[in-house]
């Protein structure tokens, strides 16, 4: 019997929230991740942040489109950031240039 792919999530922080905001660079929407880039501002220069969301079937359902984001876009991440330090994060919710905030992640 086959059994379904899962992405461990162990090399994220889910019990230390994270929060960046910046300007989106690209978005990506495919399997088995939509994944954002984002540049963030920092004191010492950009960051160039990875933030990783679910497949888009899920993110459908939270009312994502392939269009949702567009290079330019400042947005604000909150997730769980990779544990090694890197500018990775495990997307929970973003909050949209409109105000707007759509879940990226099933309620854990």
């Amino acid at each position: 019997m086959a059994a379904p792919a899962h992405h461990s999530l162990a090399p994220f922080d889910r019990v230390h929230g994270t929060i960046v905001a910046g300007r989106v660079t690209q978005f990506a929407w495919k399997n088995p991740h939509a994944l954002i880039s984002l540049d963030v501002i920092a004191d010492d220069g950009i960051e160039h942040w990875t933030i990783q969301m679910e497949t888009p079937n899920l993110l459908r359902r939270y009312g994502w489109a392939a269009d949702t984001l567009k290079a330019g876009d400042r947005i604000a991440v909150t997730g769980g950031r990779a544990k090694d330090g890197s500018f990775v994060m495990r997307a929970v919710s973003v909050e949209l240039t409109d105000g707007r905030k759509l879940p990226a992640a099933p309620d854990n």
